[in-house]
């Protein structure tokens, strides 16, 4: 009775609170504005919150989700119209204005460099390549967009790579003279290189004084070129004890920061955030011994979330910061480290097996102690994301054997991710890997194999058999993806093979669509 009730649209309050659920679930939200105009009136809203995709700009289903750029400018004024078709842009893509919704006014996340990406691939597509003035045109006319609709952000994302770095100076001044678009932010993130530090400086100062919500924040830019510009003397960090956030911010992910410049004041600007819950600190530099004293002195009772680590300067130091704060830590890795750091790393990971027992996402990147399978298999009750690989600078592809053959025996009953970025030369080994692991559910299973021999068809071959015995007949996965290293293979572009593991109800994927950095990771699951 109560279930007819919600459908049939009696039950408004309910059904927006279980809407509300499937809010990063794109296709069922979809399927609820079919249902009745109630639930299309609740739905469009969160489809429209955040439409910019997030996919790989060259792939066929980028180019095929475009069409929003179009709804979008649709509601522009007819001056700005006759600009656009002045440009090329054909008159029938965007000249109806009569819309159901008010779609600007929804937005709640923003990402730069996404938002360039998508106006970049739909120009490029339906006028041609290099149309930078086009480009600038429809970007300032978004914003415009956004701020006269009176949209309001929950998310900001300054991710700026230098292509777009003039676009975004030169509209830069829409942000800061239109404060309600940005005040109630709640998710800020910095991710700039080569970029101005005279125009970073500006947008920190306006947000800090104008956002009075922010909760979490992620800082991955040139400290060091910013504290060192004699023409500034500002120091983004220390700014934040006295900014409006000191009271709200509760999270901060540093992305490969320097903390060489701001060691000195790291405890005086955390005992000043209020109430800060957690760090998360991913491939950051000079976590040396003054670091962690500079950490462990600080009085507020702060939790350390995440540690990827890049370096290793002083195992002792991080002992000790693994023993206080080891109880906490949720997310561990050894990613991107060079064979020079293996003995420092068995050192460290001494203290991750005595101190860290609530590890849920763990890159071991190519395991170097067996120790680690140790590990694995004494935490299966909280693993759930596994990364295990080589990076392709530093490791040596041969004698895998052990790897596989140690990972299949000691994997949890059940995992949501598992990533395998190994040389699959010896697809026996597999074989042996997948037997092993006959009895864990993999909700995604991402495999990568570097290619170090001529024979990369036979061997994806091989794969792909062994995939379709262990994994596919038994419907050991939900979501799939293989490719290979040189970019030359992808199982889902294999249509046949695609709809075949269909019919054991396991989607192929796109091996980008279901890969994830571990900022990425963080950064989703604390929204």
């Amino acid at each position: 009775m109560t279930c007819s009730k919600i459908f049939s649209g009696d039950l408004p309050e309910l059904t927006e609170v279980i809407i509300q659920y499937f809010r990063k679930d794109i296709s069922t939200l979809y399927s609820c504005i079919l249902i009745n105009r109630l639930w299309c009136r609740l739905a469009i809203p969160l489809l429209w919150e955040d439409p910019f995709p997030k996919k790989d700009p060259f792939s066929r289903e980028y180019l095929e989700n475009q069409h929003f750029i179009e709804i979008y400018l649709s509601k522009l004024n007819e001056d700005v119209k006759t600009k656009l078709y002045e440009y090329g842009v054909n008159n029938n893509l965007i000249s109806s204005n009569t819309l159901l919704f008010n779609y600007p006014s929804f937005i709640k996340y923003l990402n730069i460099d996404e938002i360039f990406s998508s106006i970049r691939t739909w120009v490029d597509t339906v006028v041609g390549k290099n149309q930078w003035n086009l480009l600038n045109l429809i970007y300032r006319s978004l914003l415009e967009m956004f701020i006269e609709n009176e949209g309001n952000l929950y998310s900001l994302e300054v991710d700026l790579s230098t292509s777009y770095s003039y676009y975004f100076d030169n509209n830069i001044d829409l942000i800061l003279q239109n404060p309600n678009l940005t005040y109630n932010i709640r998710n800020l993130t910095f991710r700039i290189h080569g970029y101005n530090p005279q125009n970073i400086i500006k947008l920190l100062k306006f947000l800090y004084s104008n956002c009075n919500s922010i909760l979490s924040m992620g800082l991955n830019f040139p400290l060091y070129d910013i504290i060192r510009d004699r023409t500034t003397l500002y120091n983004p960090f220390l700014s934040l004890k006295n900014s409006n956030c000191s009271n709200t911010l509760n999270i901060i992910i540093f992305y490969y920061i320097d903390f060489k410049d701001i060691i000195s004041i790291l405890q005086e600007v955390f005992d000043q955030l209020n109430v800060l819950e957690s760090i998360h600190i991913l491939y950051c530099l000079s976590l040396n011994s003054d670091f962690v004293q500079q950490i462990i002195k600080v009085n507020k009772p702060f939790k350390l979330r995440s540690l990827f680590m890049i370096e290793i300067l002083h195992v002792e130091s991080l002992q000790l910061l693994l023993e206080k704060f080891g109880d906490y830590l949720e997310n561990f890795g050894f990613e991107y480290m060079s064979n020079e750091y293996n003995e420092p790393k068995r050192q460290l990971f001494k203290s991750i097996m005595e101190y860290c027992t609530k590890i849920r996402y763990f890159d071991s990147g190519k395991p170097y102690d067996n120790n680690i399978y140790l590990f694995i298999k004494n935490n299966h009750h909280n693993i759930n994301y596994l990364t295990i690989g080589l990076d392709f600078i530093h490791s040596n592809y041969t004698d895998l054997s052990s790897i596989l053959q140690n990972l299949g025996q000691v994997l949890p009953p059940k995992l949501e991710y598992l990533n395998l970025y190994l040389s699959f030369n010896n697809t026996s080994d597999l074989e042996i890997f997948l037997k092993n692991s006959q009895n864990t559910f993999i909700k995604k299973l991402l495999i990568r194999n570097i290619v170090v021999n001529e024979d990369e068809n036979i061997n994806n071959i091989n794969i792909l058999f062994y995939i379709k015995k262990y994994i596919m007949k038994k419907e050991r996965v939900k979501y799939l993806a293989i490719n290979s290293d040189n970019d030359d293979y992808e199982l889902f572009s294999l249509k046949d093979e695609v709809n075949e593991f269909k019919l054991y109800n396991i989607i192929v994927k796109k091996f980008s669509d279901l890969n994830f950095s571990s900022y990425s990771f963080i950064n989703n699951f604390n929204e």
